[in-house]
């Protein structure tokens, strides 16, 4: 790798698995130091201990919920005290509640984790990092993006309510900031990707036929280096069958 992020500090969400760990990784082979943000633990330890392995920075791990709003708000004074700016931001984290099912039948409690996890959360990262972000010479923010909030197919209603709210957060949030701000704000959706999300959603799908998490670590990348200058988005990948 090149250090195209030697000396940026970045924060990733869903970072203990799937796309969130190849954008970990991707970025700390970049030379990046990085907060890493999941519910479990022992799954960033893991990550933690590859990367140091291969000779990467140890990650700073946030072993927590973000649906907690002390939380979010902890990890911002934590970053400002240590480093003072925020250089990149990518909300990754993402559920489809209990998996598939009308609209009728969801359960409110899928329903709700579903719009925390994939909305008010990212509008929290949002409201917590923005000054953070302001205070990088080339701040990056990356949402990451689902067809579904567009086209809506049926069983997907949590899921895509939760994405489609992101979409219009982020595109808001950075028609705000265009022009005043050396921030570059967008939304990437890399299509469909072997994930444990994908697996709730779809059983008994033969993954080895989808794109891999590490295929579309290059593109978060490209919209995090300085050099970037796409701002307010949706960026989509398109699929190995497409």
């Amino acid at each position: 790798m090149s250090g195209q992020l030697e000396g940026k500090v970045a924060l990733v969400t869903g970072a203990s698995r799937g796309i969130g760990a190849a954008v970990v990784r991707r970025f700390a082979a970049e030379g990046a130091e990085i907060i890493a943000i999941a519910r479990t633990q022992a799954s960033l330890e893991e990550l933690d201990d590859e990367i140091r392995a291969v000779g990467g920075k140890p990650l700073v791990l946030v072993p927590e919920d973000l649906r907690k709003p002390e939380v979010i708000d902890r990890v911002a004074a934590a970053i400002f005290d240590r480093w003072g700016r925020l250089d990149i931001l990518v909300g990754n984290a993402g559920v489809v509640g209990g998996g598939l099912r009308p609209v009728a039948h969801l359960e409110p409690r899928d329903w709700d984790e579903m719009i925390a996890v994939n909305l008010t959360v990212n509008w929290r990262l949002i409201r917590a990092m923005d000054p953070l972000l302001r205070m990088s010479e080339a701040g990056r923010a990356v949402f990451t993006a689902a067809a579904e909030a567009t086209q809506a197919p049926a069983f997907w209603g949590g899921y895509a309510a939760g994405k489609a709210g992101l979409e219009a957060v982020v595109r808001c949030w950075a028609a705000e900031v265009a022009n005043v701000t050396p921030l570059r704000v967008n939304l990437l959706d890399p299509g469909p990707v072997a994930t444990r999300l994908r697996t709730i959603a779809y059983p008994g799908e033969d993954q080895t036929r989808l794109t891999q998490p590490e295929a579309v670590a290059g593109a978060f990348l490209s919209l995090c280096l300085p050099t970037c200058e796409r701002h307010g988005e949706v960026v989509r990948i398109a699929g190995p069958d497409a």
